[in-house]
């Protein structure tokens, strides 16, 4: 496994939750991280906090509905290390009140949040590689993905759909980008026990959704980090994906039931 020890790395969306975790994980390995948000008050206390234990966390600024600031996020981060090795596309938005089925979603919402997850992994990729990478022969890109660009919901069609076109880009994003010794993958996390999910799901949702996941409970952030840490170590792989879900999607969809049937026939 190569070492991502000095190595420069950006993580967008990353003063909480997995986007949190993975630049306490890349830090740690001894990378210089910068944790690229739109709150930098939030973010200089926390890079201040890891910093303390050892780190090197950096901040910078990103809007992920502000395409401008996803590319200055990038040349702001590689003219002051002149270098760019890792980036982690973390970002992930949506609302449970406007992004709904398919007949009841509005236009204007499902463009506005496919829209922004493409963007920011699009931008962000396109301008790494161009500014940097290519130019040193080497890079890492690895894209937050989720469960929902996997397996279809009955709601959340604009995240759904944005979330497994991200699936598609990223390969595309490894195979166009190989010649340079650039590699791009995918980790889609399931249920994680973040703010996000606290805070927009019921505990009874919560409960419906674990009930069909073998291991029965929620990643933590740190456990989706760990998969971001091995793509971010492994340069020979490249156009994969990996569902980081506790099993969700891989039984029958009526695993949960049948559980509670004591599989009975």
């Amino acid at each position: 496994m190569e070492s991502v020890k000095g190595k420069i790395a950006v993580v967008t969306a990353s003063t909480r939750g997995i986007g949190y975790a993975c630049v306490e994980a890349l830090a740690k390995k001894g990378a210089v991280v910068y944790m690229a948000c739109r709150n930098l008050e939030v973010g200089n206390q926390k890079a201040a906090a890891l910093n303390e234990q050892g780190c090197n966390v950096k901040t910078v600024y990103f809007e992920a509905y502000d395409n401008d600031s996803i590319v200055n996020m990038i040349d702001t981060v590689i003219t002051a290390e002149g270098r760019l090795d890792i980036l982690v596309n973390n970002f992930g938005g949506t609302s449970p009140v406007n992004d709904l089925d398919f007949m009841n979603t509005k236009y204007e919402e499902f463009t506005k949040y496919v829209d922004a997850h493409l963007a920011t992994v699009f931008l962000a990729s396109q301008r790494a590689i161009k500014k940097a990478m290519a130019k040193q022969k080497s890079g890492c890109i690895i894209n937050i993905g989720s469960v929902a660009g996997i397996v279809t919901d009955t709601s959340q069609v604009a995240y759904g759909t944005s979330k497994a076109a991200i699936i598609h880009l990223s390969k595309m994003i490894a195979i166009h980008a190989a010649k340079y010794n650039i590699t791009c993958n995918v980790v889609c996390p399931g249920m994680t026990a973040t703010e996000a999910v606290k805070n927009n799901l019921t505990p009874a949702f919560q409960e419906f959704f674990l009930k069909h996941t073998p291991i029965r409970r929620m990643a933590t952030p740190e456990e989706i980090a760990d998969a971001v840490l091995y793509y971010a170590e492994a340069p020979f792989t490249t156009g994969q994906v990996t569902a980081v879900t506790g099993g969700f999607g891989i039984a029958s969809p009526v695993y949960g039931d049948m559980l509670l049937m004591n599989n009975k026939r």
